[in-house]
C-alpha cells in the first residue's frame, strides 16, 4: 500500500522531494509532500513527512537518520517553514520535532496520540501565530 502512495504522490506532485539511500541497490526512502495549515489569515504551506522506508536488513544502521537529516537540510534551504511527521515519539525528536500541539497544530486525522504528531519549525517568523488543522494531500486519504 506504502509503494502504491509514493507512486501517486510522485506522478501527482511536482513539489514533492523524494530521497533514496543507495549502497549498490537502494536500501532506503524518504518523500515530503504538501501539507497545508488553514489560518485566519489564509493558508500556510509546509510539508509532512511520510513515508520512510529502509530494508529490514539494514535498519539500526543510521540511513533512516541520514535521510531525515538530508531531506530537512534540503527543505531549510528550500525556505519551507515547517515539517510535520506522524511518528515515534522516541525518534523524531532526536532530529528536533515537537509535540505539534505545542505549537497549536492538529492532524486532520481523529486519534492520533498528541506524542505522534509532531512539527519541526525551520522558519520560525514565518510560523509566528501560525495554528489550526494540518492537512495532507488527498492521496493519503486515499491510502485508507
Amino acid at each position: 500500500m506504502e509503494a502504491e502512495l509514493v507512486e501517486r504522490l510522485r506522478e501527482s506532485c511536482a513539489e514533492a522531494l523524494s530521497l533514496v539511500a543507495e549502497d549498490e541497490e537502494i536500501v532506503g526512502h524518504i518523500l515530503f509532500t504538501p501539507v497545508v495549515v488553514e489560518t485566519a489569515s489564509g493558508p500556510r504551506l509546509g510539508m509532512g513527512l511520510a513515508p520512510m522506508a529502509v530494508v529490514p536488513e539494514r535498519q539500526r544502521e543510521g540511513i533512516g537518520s541520514h535521510l531525515v537529516q538530508r531531506g530537512v537540510e534540503v527543505l531549510r534551504e528550500r525556505g519551507c517553514p515547517f515539517v510535520v511527521v506522524v511518528g515515534h515519539p522516541e525518534y523524531y525528536p532526536r532530529f528536533g520535532f515537537t509535540p505539534a500541539s505545542t505549537r497549536g497544530l492538529i492532524s486532520q486525522w481523529l486519534g492520533i496520540p498528541d506524542a505522534a504528531f509532531m512539527v519541526l519549525v525551520l522558519e520560525p517568523d514565518a510560523m509566528a501565530g501560525v495554528s489550526g488543522v494540518a492537512r495532507y494531500r488527498a492521496e493519503f486519504e486515499e491510502a485508507d
